[in-house]
């Protein structure tokens, strides 16, 4: 059987990115990609990648968003005929490619797009008045797209059982649940603590919340290290109080020393999953978490984490002084047990089984 991935884009390191390099090191495949950036594809040793014409475009990994109409005619180019088996990886359009007949198309879900669907409002109200009527268009259009492509895809893999109830409601399909890969024995444990909280991730306010974080931290006075860039790093770094400290975008290696020193990771967004809520529990370190979205998964709660119910400044401030009087009740044993759960050869083991059963039922 001839395989090739389909991945939307590889110009920095993040949690679709992490699962693809664990799927290529289960079968390794050519990679085709809207654009990228030879370091991130030699971080995660793709030895076969081929970009569309958007690669061609001087700085795309600023300004790609700027062309989002453009992505539907992009994934067309792949040329994709010869293979038997295509699994895209997919958080917006990866999954949309001309699919031939006789092909098997599975595709790990990371999400529907959130921009069109369930994040929708949030990102138009993000965008300046002028830009926001083009969006909506474009949006509008996408949807059908979006929903058309959907009935190419055989088998659905969704990487949280919120995801797969999101694939459910807007594709009206069903989804086998595996979860992402962490790469949990990369992680040391750490029980001495040092005090402040951490945030990780991108800075981008309707979809990360990092503007509650923040406003609650000036309030608290307490130290809070943000760790990310995104679109409203200034905006923020401009409402912060000296108590807050931003360090910009870090490598994981950069990154560990800091989680596993911290008092608790502040995790206020719905996320899909949230690889970073496994790594911190890997490193010993509790997690803050909003009751919604893939937290629900990954945090036990009074074992290796609380969960706040609002989004929200006083909410945040709550959860803080609540963890704050119980701290000293969380187990690193716990956490790191916890974080094991989703390990990296769990994940290999169950993508391989679910793409042998496919292969079989499908071609035998």
């Amino acid at each position: 059987m001839k395989l090739a991935y389909t991945h939307d884009w590889l110009y920095k390191i993040a949690g679709a990115e992490e699962v693809l390099a664990a799927m290529l090191e289960v079968q390794p495949a050519p990679v085709h990609t809207l654009f990228y950036n030879k370091q991130a594809a030699s971080e995660l040793k793709i030895q076969d990648i081929r970009a569309t014409f958007l690669n061609e475009i001087p700085g795309i990994e600023k300004i790609y968003k700027n062309f989002l109409p453009l992505y539907p005619y992009a994934v067309k180019s792949w040329e994709l005929e010869d293979y038997d088996v295509v699994v895209s990886s997919s958080h917006s359009v990866a999954k949309g490619f001309k699919k031939r007949e006789g092909q098997l198309h599975i595709c790990y879900c990371h999400t529907p797009m959130r921009y069109i669907w369930d994040l929708y409002n949030d990102y138009l109200k993000s965008l300046s008045p002028i830009k926001r009527v083009p969006f909506a268009l474009v949006a509008q259009v996408l949807r059908k797209w979006d929903l058309e492509t959907s009935k190419s895809v055989d088998r659905f893999i969704a990487n949280s059982k919120f995801v797969a109830k999101r694939i459910k409601r807007i594709y009206g399909r069903d989804a086998t649940v595996i979860y992402p890969p962490v790469d949990v024995d990369s992680f040391e444990p750490e029980e001495e603590k040092s005090d402040y909280y951490i945030f990780i991730g991108r800075l981008f306010n309707a979809y990360k919340r990092v503007d509650i974080v923040v406003e609650a931290f000036n309030e608290l006075g307490k130290k809070l290290i943000v760790v990310g860039d995104g679109d409203d790093f200034e905006s923020l770094k401009r409402i912060a109080k000296p108590n807050i400290e931003f360090t910009g975008w870090l490598k994981n290696r950069e990154i560990v020393p800091i989680l596993k020193k911290a008092k608790a990771l502040i995790l206020p967004s719905v996320d899909d999953f949230g690889i970073v809520s496994i790594e911190a529990q890997a490193c010993g370190t509790p997690v803050l978490a909003y009751y919604k979205g893939g937290a629900r998964e990954t945090v036990i709660p009074e074992r290796t984490g609380l969960y706040f119910f609002e989004q929200s400044k006083d909410a945040i401030i709550k959860a803080v002084v609540d963890f704050e009087s119980v701290s000293d009740k969380f187990k690193t044993d716990d956490l790191v047990n916890n974080a094991k759960r989703f390990e990296k050869e769990r994940f290999k083991r169950e993508f391989e089984s679910f793409l042998k059963k496919e292969i079989e039922r499908t071609f035998n």
